[in-house]
């Protein structure tokens, strides 16, 4: 999976832009939290090649960009989880969802 990294406030703007034509999914990860890694595995399990054709996938650092995190919660109107992950769409956000309840099927039926 080749994900994009999420490091910047501008890129929030680029990340809206882009899903006007192609959905985008942020990763937003705990490098220090269990549930955050068996989380972003399971996703990664099933993450096929020809997915990235079809979602634009993000992924932010929660540790080391927890300001960054706190405003794409404010951005797309998503309370902030960890792990979570954010579906984006037209600029909106069109799905989220957190912990375990991060499913590899619910975000491929959103795109």
């Amino acid at each position: 999976m080749n994900w994009n990294k999420l490091t910047q406030a501008a890129q929030i703007a680029e990340i809206k832009s882009l899903s006007e034509s192609t959905p985008v999914m942020i990763f937003k990860h705990s490098t220090r939290c269990s549930v955050s890694g068996m989380s972003l595995d399971r996703l990664l399990r099933h993450w096929k090649h020809e997915d990235g054709e079809k979602v634009v996938p993000y992924v932010l650092d929660l540790i080391s960009f927890r300001e960054l995190s706190n405003l794409v919660a404010n951005e797309f109107g998503v309370p902030h989880e960890s792990p979570q992950v954010i579906v984006v769409k037209n600029g909106k956000a069109v799905y989220d969802n957190s912990h375990f309840g991060i499913s590899y099927p619910d975000i491929m039926e959103q795109v």
